[in-house]
């Protein structure tokens, strides 16, 4: 059996190769039939399927409505500070992960970073970046560590109960990753009797509490991108995750593939404190407005090659 430090050298070295040797193929975003809006596209509509964690008098969604004011109590601090400290990933390919050439934190997440630091400060760089685990997202915003969480993190009735979310940016589902040579062809043909991996305090943990779906033994980790580390090396059979993320993988790693329907309609948002609705507001309104004019060029850019065209960002959702 291999020892701590050579395994953690092996983990290093894997993750290192699959980002510097990242292949942007093509791939399909695959959708429950019911929630795909048009084809070629990856928005989805409204869908039936109900995100973990909703109920149905819930509507995650919604938001307050956007604002101009920056002299409430929490935007007013991030002016006085003069830099926002947001809550990112940097394990992700295309949303929030560090080039390997450059060291910087690039992807769809801190595009949307840096315009919210240029709409309150004045300044895009004016960010002071904290990686942040899956699962300790909320304690990082209920715990003052940073302003805000821009990581593929989705709006979920039960995480309501914990911080604030603005309005959707973009929408994707559970799927399962699995290594081509599995010859899967269904997530419950993929699972059954399996060995599964999901990030700790995930949705796609959250799906399979509420059905395993045949598997055997879930395996719970850090982040998503440990799980493609443990496919590597053989130590679990298939990955669980957001769609979006799951075609990230298969992006790195040609030999795992996507397997689909999607079990959930998820839509991203960015996590605030639950009393910072001053900053809410305006962080909507950063995002009216890169809807119209940044949203469709950072996705053409990180998100486009192997995602496939875009019909553009949900719309907004906001409260009475």
């Amino acid at each position: 059996m291999k020892g701590a430090g050579t395994m953690a050298r092996t983990r290093t070295r894997i993750r290192s190769a699959v980002l510097a040797a990242a292949l942007l193929v093509p791939l399909t975003l695959t959708m429950s039939a019911s929630a795909q809006s048009g084809a070629g596209g990856v928005r989805m509509a409204a869908a039936p399927v109900l995100a973990p964690g909703a109920t149905p008098t819930c509507d995650p969604t919604k938001s307050v409505r956007p604002s101009l004011d920056e002299s409430g109590p929490a935007v007013s601090a991030i002016k006085r500070r003069g830099v926002l400290i947001a809550g990112v990933d940097q394990n992700s390919y295309r949303w929030g992960f560090r080039d390997p050439a450059s060291g910087q934190l690039e992807g769809f997440d801190i595009d949307l970073v840096h315009a919210v630091a240029k709409a309150i400060l004045g300044d895009p760089n004016k960010v002071q970046f904290k990686t942040v685990p899956t699962d300790q997202r909320i304690n990082a915003i209920k715990n003052g560590q940073v302003d805000l969480i821009a990581r593929t993190m989705s709006i979920t009735c039960d995480r309501l109960n914990d911080v604030a979310f603005s309005t959707a940016y973009f929408e994707a589902g559970q799927q399962v990753v699995v290594p081509r040579s599995a010859r899967a062809t269904g997530i419950d043909q993929a699972l059954k009797g399996k060995t599964v991996c999901v990030a700790d305090s995930s949705t796609a943990q959250t799906e399979l509490k509420s059905n395993q779906h045949g598997a055997a033994k879930v395996r719970v980790v850090g982040n998503q991108l440990d799980c493609l580390v443990l496919m590597q090396l053989g130590q679990v059979d298939a990955t669980m995750t957001d769609n979006a993320l799951a075609v990230g993988q298969a992006a790195q790693d040609p030999t795992v593939q996507v397997i689909g329907p999607s079990l959930t309609s998820e839509p991203y948002g960015i996590a605030m404190a639950k009393g910072a609705t001053d900053l809410v507001a305006r962080v909507n309104q950063v995002l009216a407005d890169y809807r119209q004019s940044g949203w469709q060029a950072s996705y053409d850019k990180w998100l486009g090659p192997y995602l496939g065209p875009s019909n553009g960002p949900p719309p907004a959702n906001y409260l009475p």
